[in-house]
Order: structure tokens, then C-alpha cells, then sequence
């Protein structure tokens, strides 16, 4: 007897067949594991241009610029456009880049990033410059902030314009009023100084004077901050500071052994974390400075959970694409007066997305969505958080 091969249809059919045996034999039931499937694999929103920065606001609308090129007499300059997806999903462009004009002079900028305020009405975007200097193109760069609110429209600094020159990383506090920003003062971005500035009073300039921080992580709805302080040599060892920006008061946490990057305070506020060598994460209470877990991790981006029992990190370098995993975080242990903690954890890594590369990422404050920045093209992915 010739036994005929399977067909297509009936091999596929034996694969799903063994397929439903092994979810069931270890305890995955198929109604719960397609709505997973589907939860990583379905966007909710697929935007399809040159997106180069975007940032989710605290009421969950999402804030995102595109590349604008422009023609102006023989030259071609930059200037980024701004959009806005609201709750209902519909976009609108609130800053068209043709129109924002600052100066007489060819004038071209790129948007390095976008923030939104703790009441979701204000924004702050970080713009790198380049103005026309003379006929033969020689241009002068150079960096700073604009404001405005959620409709697009800049907000005046009284007596002045509606952009904070030399500043970066600017925000908007919680009590409405108050910007505050950095300003290199060694470079390449190796120390910063700090300041504020209220648009409606048109008073503002440098607060912690004498001070210099290589990171901070603001907590704007709290009007605080958490900082690496340095010496302006850099010879001394880095120090974790607390700040209260509008009191312009300071309090030391700990002398570190040693910092390289990420700084980040979570949600709620009470912790922060940052690594201490390329391959180990430190999560330390700010109430309870002694209080600390390690975590074994390669170094990237990340970002804390609502719940702040995880974070979601895209490992390798911020300017290059990297895979997004979850990451549990330990608990929190009291270690000794002068020692710097137990030994690392092993982290646990769980791939999000089939384990495909993104080049950047962000995690919806309300915890019930997160976005991607394709790498390429640049479209921007919304999908459900699972």
C-alpha cells in the first residue's frame, strides 16, 4: 500500500492540534493566550511618517513631531512640525514649522524631544538650531526651549520671546507657572547647571548656584527632583541629591561608588534607580536611603511601571535600535552603614513584541498602552499594554 503525503491543509491542521496539547498540558488555555497574541501583535494606532520624537501626556493623549523640510529661496531647511492624537484617536497638526519664525535669519531647527505638564496643558520642546549666518551658508548652532500649550499656541516669557535660550531638558512644574531647565556648562554634556524661569512675571535665571549635575530626573508633580551632583572638576565621588525646586532646597542621600547613566524617579515619587556600572541597576528608596536592591541588566532606556513593580528597558545604546524586554524588579533590602549592597540579581527578561528592534519607546502614564518608534521609517506603533 502507497501511503499518500499529508496535505498543506492537513499538516497544518496536525501542527495546531499538537499546538493545543502543549498549551493545554501546561495550563494556558486558548481563549487566554489569543488575546495575548493578539495584544502584541495589533497595534491600535499605526502613524506613517518621519516621526522623530513623541511623548504620551499624563491624561494619556499622545504629543508627537514629524520632519518638515522646507524650501527657502535656494536652501533647505528643517522645521518640525507638532501633532497631537487626541483621546478620541484624531490627529491634528498644532505647530505648523513653516510659520514658527524666530528672527530675521534663515532659521532651521529639529525637535529633540517634547514634555507635557503635570495638568496636561503645557508644553516644553527642546529644539536644536541652526541660523544662516552670512551668504556663503555658514550657519550657527545652538540649542533651546520653547513653550507653548496643548493647542499649539507659544506661551510669551514677559518682556521677552517664548523660547528659553541654551536651555535643554526643560519642564513644567505643578503649580503652572514655574519652567525649569539645564544649561551645559562642560561639555559634551558632561555637567549642567541649573535654572527656572515663570513666563507670566518674566522672572526667571539660575537657581543652585554654585551646584553642577551631570543627570536629573524631574518629578514635576511634585515640583521636586532627583540629581547626580558633581564637583565642577569632577574629581569628587557623584552624589544623589533630592531637590525642592520651588523652595530651592537641597538634601543629600548617598555617596555613590560609582554612576554611568539612567537616572530615573518612579511614579509614585519614592524611589529612584540608576546604573552604577554598564551591567547593574540600583533601586534605592529615597525615604530610606539604606534601603536598595541590585539587579544584573544590560544597560538601555527604561521605564517604570505604573505599579512600579517592573520596567519596561530597551537595552543598548539611546541613539541605536534595541529590543524591548520586561524586567521584575527586586525587593528592596537594608544594607549596612558604608557598604554598597547585596550582590546583583539576576535579572529576568520577558521580550515584548516578538523580541523585535524598536528605536525608541514610551509607556503611557495611565499603564494601558505604550508606543514605539520603528526603526527606518520612523512610523510610530500604539499598542494595548498586556
Amino acid at each position: 500500500m502507497i501511503t499518500l503525503p499529508k496535505s498543506p491543509l492537513s499538516l497544518s491542521l496536525s501542527i495546531f492540534s499538537v499546538f493545543l496539547y502543549l498549551c493545554s498540558s501546561v495550563f494556558i488555555s486558548v481563549p487566554t493566550l489569543f488575546p495575548l497574541l493578539a495584544a502584541q501583535s495589533t497595534p491600535t494606532l499605526d502613524i506613517e511618517d518621519d516621526i522623530r520624537c513623541f511623548t504620551f501626556a499624563p491624561d494619556g493623549r499622545l504629543f508627537y513631531a514629524i520632519r518638515h523640510l522646507m524650501n527657502f529661496r535656494r536652501l533647505q531647511l528643517q522645521r518640525d512640525d507638532i501633532y497631537l492624537v487626541a483621546a478620541d484617536g484624531k490627529r491634528r497638526r498644532i505647530v505648523n514649522g513653516e510659520k514658527l519664525v524666530k528672527g530675521a535669519a534663515a532659521f532651521s531647527y529639529s525637535i529633540q524631544s517634547l514634555t507635557v505638564s503635570p495638568d496636561s496643558v503645557r508644553l516644553t520642546a527642546d529644539l536644536r538650531t541652526a541660523v544662516l549666518t552670512d551668504e556663503r551658508g555658514d550657519t550657527e548652532e545652538g540649542q533651546l526651549t520653547l513653550l507653548l500649550d496643548d493647542s499649539g499656541k507659544e506661551i510669551k516669557i514677559s518682556g521677552a520671546d517664548s523660547v528659553i535660550p541654551n536651555a535643554t531638558q526643560a519642564t513644567w512644574l505643578a503649580d503652572g507657572v514655574t519652567v525649569v531647565y539645564l544649561t551645559e556648562t562642560a561639555k559634551p554634556n558632561l555637567l549642567f547647571a541649573m535654572g527656572s524661569v515663570r513666563p507670566v512675571a518674566g522672572r526667571g535665571g539660575s537657581i543652585y548656584d554654585g551646584r553642577f549635575f551631570t543627570a536629573v530626573a524631574w518629578d514635576a508633580k511634585r515640583n521636586s527632583a532627583v540629581a547626580i551632583e558633581r564637583d565642577r572638576s569632577l574629581s569628587g565621588p557623584p552624589r544623589l541629591v533630592v531637590l525642592d525646586l520651588l523652595k530651592e532646597a537641597r538634601r543629600e542621600i548617598a555617596t555613590l561608588e560609582n554612576y554611568v547613566g539612567g537616572l530615573t524617579i518612579s511614579p509614585t515619587g519614592t524611589k529612584t534607580a540608576y546604573f552604577s556600572d554598564p551591567d547593574t541597576l540600583v533601586i534605592r528608596e529615597l525615604a530610606a536611603p539604606g534601603r536598595i536592591a541590585r539587579l544584573r541588566v544590560a544597560m538601555g532606556n527604561y521605564q517604570w511601571t505604573a505599579d512600579e513593580r517592573r520596567i519596561l528597558i530597551k537595552r543598548g545604546s539611546e541613539k541605536r535600535s534595541g529590543e524591548l524586554v520586561w524586567v521584575t524588579l527586586p525587593a528592596l533590602t537594608t544594607i549596612a552603614p558604608g557598604t554598597f549592597g547585596p550582590p546583583p540579581e539576576e535579572a529576568s527578561l520577558e521580550p515584548v513584541l516578538r523580541g523585535l528592534s524598536f528605536r525608541d519607546f514610551a509607556l503611557a502614564p495611565d499603564g494601558r498602552q505604550f508606543a514605539v518608534l520603528q526603526p527606518g521609517n520612523r512610523h510610530l506603533l500604539v499598542y494595548p499594554l498586556p
